[in-house]
């Protein structure tokens, strides 16, 4: 495990506070982290897909991923839900079901569309997982608002391209590569069924980010390290100051 994490924290500007650590292994706090983890698992693949839509395939293809991520999108955001329905009918039973279509004149359309299906299929699969992690234990999910985090961390992205793309690629590869420091923080204190699953998990974030940094650096057409290190400091001036809120990827917390 510490060799899988050390390029995770040799690229992340800061390791996790301690006081995030000792508030998100709290049991009081068990059902916050979970509820906030499936979600940023759909954020993450909802980031995929939209990357793939408006960069790398057909009007077509885009309108089979929108239907690709409509169940777990309709469970999230409709009041009345059933987790036992929803995860009886997802699974293998919902994998994208056409082949997608590479846009013409996007160089890059058919290696980020590889990357990100394979990183898509993996969150909804790790969505479902702690779904039924949560079911098992008696936890409702529930609607809670988003963090300061992604936003703060997309309020630096350029507005022109490439380099738009670049540094939401870039952003990504921080998302993820905290996400699996996070996940390796935290297990040691989690009981044994969650320290199994999160210790599962260091292997996909961990490839996720990478994978991320590749495509960053194609698109870039160069070296991207100074792109790197301007969002390694915005980054961890966000998980290093105080944070009013208390979520996965919130800084350190106020009380």
């Amino acid at each position: 495990m510490q060799q899988l994490l050390a390029p995770v924290k040799a690229f992340l500007g800061c390791e996790t506070p301690d006081a995030w650590v000792e508030k998100a292994s709290n049991p009081e706090w068990l059902q916050d982290i979970l509820i906030d983890h499936c979600n940023c698992e759909l954020k993450a693949a909802q980031t995929a897909l939209f990357l793939i839509r408006k960069y790398a395939v057909s009007p077509e293809s885009g309108a089979a991923l929108l239907a690709w991520a409509k169940p777990y999108e309709e469970f999230v955001y409709h009041k009345d839900r059933d987790m036992a329905a929803f995860l009886s009918r997802t699974g293998k039973k919902n994998d994208l079901e056409l082949e997608l279509t590479p846009k013409a004149g996007f160089a890059h359309g058919e290696e980020l569309i590889a990357k990100m299906v394979r990183l898509i299929k993996e969150e909804f699969h790790h969505f479902e997982q702690v779904l039924e992690i949560m079911q098992a234990r008696g936890i409702p999910y529930s609607n809670i608002t988003a963090g300061r985090y992604a936003k703060g961390m997309m309020s630096h992205v350029r507005t022109s391209e490439p380099g738009t793309l670049v540094d939401k690629l870039i952003v990504g590869a921080f998302i993820e590569a905290r996400s699996c420091e996070r996940f390796a923080k935290l297990a040691p204190f989690m009981d044994e069924e969650l320290e199994r699953f999160y210790v599962s998990l260091l292997r996909s974030e961990a490839r996720h980010y990478q994978d991320y940094l590749k495509l960053a650096e194609a698109v870039a057409g160069g070296n991207i390290d100074e792109r790197i290190g301007y969002f390694a400091k915005v980054e961890a001036a966000l998980i290093q100051s105080e944070d009013d809120e208390f979520r996965f990827h919130s800084g350190t917390p106020k009380n």
